[in-house]
């Protein structure tokens, strides 16, 4: 397929900037898989669709306060450091702005609450990506001092003139149900459950379970390769657990539902399931698994997710997952779009949501 054919207009005041003020006051487009049938909800009114014996995955990755400011200690020229992996206490993968004035060598004096603080990084390696590798002085581990001297890494495209506007963010940019350190991005569609809705779910018989992929910024990338096939696809860690593992066997093989929250979790689930006959095991490792019309998946029932941006990976999913084995998702999926669009649906991470069944 062409990366052409996922494009379509958004006008700009949609792209949510702010949250929702309540996390569960989101509306909700359900999508019928079987004929394309449309309807309007709340998302207040998800726990209905539940039945007894149906298994919800949700991705309990928690984002990171990983947006660090500093300045050339040489220069005094400015920097913005977004931490993308640990390798060791004080060893970090990053990427860099301005990346160009950051040889090997260059040292970086960090900033916090407008000071010069007495942590110090060093870049010791620039990878094929661009990618630097820095070393942390001045502390004996800065993933301690995150919470005091980083920044929530919302997504390019909402904006916030300094800061000290990102009071709100450093809440609602995460899950109630976030554990797992290691994200740079939210998992959005999770944003919009509270604990009281959880426990409505649970009080229908249904078993909630965890995956934990932890999400770049590659998720923000869009496709810009002529064909879908040409694209690289990013690569993310995850990790499956014996208990949520054993859960969703034990649901598919005695022909239950599965309720995959958000892309990465499909990605977790269908990873695994494509390297091992359709069944689910324990593993911790890394995906690139790109997914993409036409699909056949293997353990996810249901989708929910928010309204994602034209071109994207996230859109080529969910049109794969709209009508599994075939191509024809894409059209239903941009239909749906469309009278999103034109009921004002808000887009992407402070988004509306939508479930496809």
């Amino acid at each position: 397929m062409r990366t052409a054919d996922f494009n379509f207009d958004l006008p700009p005041g949609l792209i949510a900037q702010h949250p929702a003020p309540q996390r569960d006051e989101s509306r909700l487009l359900f999508l019928h898989r079987t004929d394309g049938n449309i309807e309007h909800r709340r998302f207040l009114d998800l726990p209905g669709v539940f039945s007894a014996g149906d298994v919800l995955v949700l991705n309990n990755s928690r984002v990171i306060p990983a947006r660090l400011r500093g300045a050339n200690a040489r220069t005094g020229g400015k920097f913005e450091i977004l931490l993308l992996e640990e390798k060791a206490a004080n060893d970090w993968w990053v990427m860099l702005r301005p990346g160009k004035s950051a040889r090997v060598g260059t040292q970086i004096v960090l900033h916090g609450n407008r000071q010069i603080t007495p942590i110090c990084a060093t870049v010791v390696e620039v990878n094929d990506e661009g990618h630097r590798r820095l070393q942390f002085s001045g502390t004996p581990d800065i993933s301690r001092e995150l919470d005091r001297l980083g920044e929530v890494p919302l997504p390019p495209y909402i904006t916030r003139a300094n800061p000290d506007e990102m009071g709100e963010d450093k809440e609602r940019y995460q899950t109630v149900y976030a554990r797992t350190d290691g994200s740079v991005a939210a998992p959005t569609a999770g944003l919009h459950f509270t604990g009281k809705l959880l426990d409505e779910i649970r009080a229908r018989g249904v078993t909630i379970c965890f995956v934990t992929l932890h999400i770049g910024p590659g998720t923000f990338a869009p496709v810009k390769t002529e064909t879908l096939a040409a694209h690289k696809m990013h690569e993310e860690r995850f990790e499956l657990g014996e208990e949520a593992a054993h859960t969703i066997n034990e649901a598919k093989s005695a022909g239950r539902r599965v309720f995959a929250v958000g892309t990465t979790t499909v990605r977790v689930l269908e990873s695994i399931a494509s390297q091992n006959n359709g069944k689910l095991n324990v593993y911790k490792g890394r995906t690139h698994i790109f997914i993409y019309p036409p699909f056949q998946f293997q353990i996810v029932d249901a989708l929910l997710t928010n309204f994602h941006l034209p071109c994207s990976t996230l859109l080529m999913l969910v049109s794969a997952f709209a009508a599994p084995g075939e191509t024809r998702g894409r059209e239903m999926v941009l239909a749906a779009y469309a009278e999103a669009i034109r009921k004002r649906y808000r887009f992407f991470s402070y988004g509306d949501a939508m479930l496809i069944l």
